[in-house]
């Protein structure tokens, strides 16, 4: 909408209404785009009232009992009822238009787009970095950078809602949905649910944090865990047993998962499946869905056994796992250690490794 107004004219606008807390500020590069939309519903809404009230303001004097006691038959006029329905009908149609680009831009991230995984559960948002970098009802990004947020619910619905950057997605149980935006002013905006979620729903809100690269950098090195996302996965993936199906050898019992994300593979029911972080949580907690052509159902389900964190970790481990030099390195230290800690643990072990009894004076051992 600026692009057709006087730009003094539009900043006036945006700072009156953000002023009297009537309009949020304007801190993403979509929200111009979704601010000249609204305004332009608005615009067309009020013409139509004021056509509407001009009508029926003017039929009411013209046509009142007054001036025309007796009822006149008016005849229907074709091009007035062509013009009242084509004209409706392409305002609907480019604000049809106009929203359809709006939302396949807002959910289409851009490839370098940097991956921040969000976990709502009552009554609280848990953000969580590929860098290990863990948050409680706040988010840190930097100022002009595309940041992508894969989002899952791990009890019921929420909607995370920012409406600073104008982006607003639901966060669904049992599936992963993703919105992006891309900060371009530094402060701090408000962070809501805007998806009742029971009874402290007023209560799960929150902090976004907009920050120069060089102070978001300075914070993700303060703020880190010591263990990045991947590096919990792969621990999680060996403790778990994972490495002993998929080791990448030839007789392994599972398919190879090094560089297999954002690839193509084929089901046994002769289908293909692009490899994304729905399908590899959905094989992790029902293998069954997605059984890899050559490869028996033999893996068991972890449904229950892996929190909504621990599954975000064992995903960001595979779309980064590009050779299988560390898998099976993790594999021949376990298969090491096994015996070792069964025959520290055996009796006969322990009255083996223990040291004989000192012998007597003056005799030998």
């Amino acid at each position: 909408m600026h692009y057709f107004i006087s730009p003094v004219l539009w900043q006036f606008l945006v700072n009156w209404l953000t002023h009297f807390a009537l309009f949020p500020p304007e801190a993403s590069s979509i929200a111009p785009y979704a601010d000249a939309l609204y305004f332009f519903l608005i615009l067309i809404s009020l013409v139509g009232m004021a056509l509407v009230l001009a009508l029926v303001t003017g039929f009411s004097i013209l046509y009142r009992k007054e001036r025309n006691p007796e009822a006149t038959q008016i005849e229907g006029s074709t091009l007035l009822e062509a013009t009242w329905t084509i004209i409706p009908l392409a305002l609907f149609m480019v604000c049809f238009v106009w929203g359809a680009l709006l939302y396949f831009r807002i959910y289409n991230p851009p490839t370098n787009a940097m991956n921040i995984y969000i976990v709502g559960k009552q009554w609280m948002w848990k953000a969580e970095h590929p860098g290990g970098q863990h948050e409680i009802n706040a988010l840190h990004v930097p100022l002009g950078r595309p940041v992508q947020l894969t989002m899952i619910s791990q009890d019921v619905f929420h909607s995370y809602s920012i409406p600073a950057f104008r982006v607003k997605r639901e966060v669904i149980p049992g599936r992963y949905t993703t919105v992006w935006f891309t900060a371009t002013q530094p402060g701090t905006y408000h962070l809501f649910c805007t998806q009742y979620c029971g009874t402290l729903h007023s209560e799960m809100i929150g902090e976004v944090t907009v920050m120069k690269p060089e102070e978001y950098q300075a914070w993700t090195e303060g703020s880190t865990s010591g263990m990045s996302l991947a590096q919990n996965g792969e621990r999680l993936f060996a403790s778990l047993g994972c490495n002993a199906c998929h080791s990448g050898n030839a007789g392994a019992r599972g398919p190879n998962l090094a560089e297999s994300y954002s690839t193509r593979v084929q089901l046994t029911s002769g289908s293909y499946a692009m490899v994304d972080d729905a399908f590899l949580r959905d094989s992790i907690l029902n293998p069954t869905m997605h059984t890899t052509a050559g490869y028996a159902p033999i893996m068991p389900t972890y449904q229950g056994q892996i929190s909504e964190e621990g599954l975000i970790d064992l995903v960001e481990y595979i779309k980064k796992l590009n050779t299988n030099y560390r898998v099976q390195q993790t594999l021949n230290t376990s298969q090491i250690q096994s015996p070792v800690q069964n025959q520290a643990q055996s009796p006969v072990a322990t009255r083996v490794q223990q040291p004989a009894p000192a012998a007597p004076a003056g005799v030998k051992p």
